[in-house]
C-alpha cells in the first residue's frame, strides 16, 4: 500500500483513473503522498493498467458508470466509505472522437451525462473541489488563429467538442451554487503509455505489425503538435497548486506548431 502523508488525510477521486491520462495522474499523485480512489467504468481503461504497477495495484478500484445517477451515488457513497472525499480528478469521457461522429449519443452520455451526475453526486457529499479534463476541440476550427482563453463565442465542430464544451458551462453554473473551485485544463493531443488510440499509436501498431512503411494522409504540409503525457499531468499539478480564480480555464500544450 503506497503511503499516506497527514498533511493530505483526504481523499481523491479520480473519475476514469484506469485509461491512460488517469493512470498517470493516479501515479503522481500517491507519489505526493496522497490517498487515491479510482472509479472508472472500464470501457477504454483497463484493469490490468493498475495492476501492472506496484504504485497503483493496491488503490480501490471502484467499477462503476457514473452516467448512470444509481451507479454514480453508489460510487460515490462507496469512494466516502473509506475517508472524506476531499476533491474530484474528472477524466471519464468518451476519447473516441470518430466514435462521437459516428454515434452522438456517445459523447452525450460518457462525457456530458457523466459530468452532470458527477456533479450531483458531489453536492451530495459535500464535495467542493473538481479539476476537469477538457480539451481544445472546444475552440472548433479557427484557422491560424493562435488560441488563447478569451477567444468567443466557440463553435465546437466535432460532438466531442460540443459536449467537453457543455461540461465546461455546467462547471460554471455549478461553481455559482455549490463548487468552490473548478480547474477547467483544455488538453492537446497527448502522447505516452498506455495510450489507447491515436495516429501515432496507429503508427507504432503498424511498424509492430511487420510495415516498413507508413502511409499518411495529406499533402504532407499538415502539422501537429503533441504534448507527452509527463508534461501534462506536471501541467495539471501546477494549475491545481495556485492561488487561482475560481473557475480557471486554462489551455495546456506546446508552444510550436507542430
Amino acid at each position: 500500500m503506497a503511503s499516506v502523508s497527514m498533511d493530505n488525510p483526504h481523499i481523491s477521486i479520480i473519475a476514469g483513473g484506469a485509461g491512460f491520462i488517469g493512470t498517470n495522474l493516479a501515479r503522481a499523485l500517491v507519489a505526493q503522498g496522497q490517498r487515491v480512489v479510482i472509479i472508472d467504468n472500464l470501457s477504454n481503461g483497463k484493469r490490468a493498467y493498475l495492476e501492472s504497477d506496484p504504485m497503483l495495484a493496491a488503490l480501490p478500484l471502484i467499477v462503476a458508470d457514473l452516467a448512470d445517477r444509481a451507479a454514480c451515488e453508489g460510487a460515490f457513497a462507496a469512494a466516502a466509505a473509506l475517508g472524506r472525499i476531499g476533491d474530484v480528478w474528472h477524466m471519464a469521457a468518451n476519447s473516441d472522437i470518430p466514435a462521437g461522429v459516428a454515434n452522438p449519443d456517445i459523447d452525450h452520455k460518457d462525457t456530458f451525462l457523466t459530468t452532470f451526475e458527477i456533479l450531483r453526486a458531489m453536492q451530495t457529499h459535500g464535495v467542493k473541489t473538481l479539476h476537469f479534463a477538457s480539451s481544445s476541440a472546444i475552440y472548433g476550427d479557427l484557422g491560424d488563429v493562435a488560441l488563447h482563453e478569451d477567444i468567443g463565442p466557440l463553435f465546437p465542430i466535432s460532438n466531442y467538442g460540443a459536449m467537453k464544451l457543455a461540461s465546461e458551462a455546467q462547471l460554471s453554473a455549478a461553481a455559482e451554487s455549490f463548487l468552490e473551485r473548478v480547474n477547467i485544463f483544455r488538453f492537446p493531443n497527448v502522447v505516452g503509455v498506455p495510450a489507447t488510440h491515436g495516429v501515432i499509436l496507429d503508427f507504432v501498431n503498424k511498424l509492430r505489425g511487420g510495415s516498413t512503411s507508413l502511409d499518411v494522409l495529406g499533402d504532407g504540409t499538415q502539422q501537429k503538435a503533441y504534448l507527452h503525457i509527463s508534461d501534462l499531468v506536471t501541467a495539471m499539478l501546477f494549475i491545481t497548486a495556485r492561488n487561482a480564480d475560481k473557475v480557471e480555464p486554462v489551455n495546456i500544450g506546446p508552444v510550436d506548431r507542430g
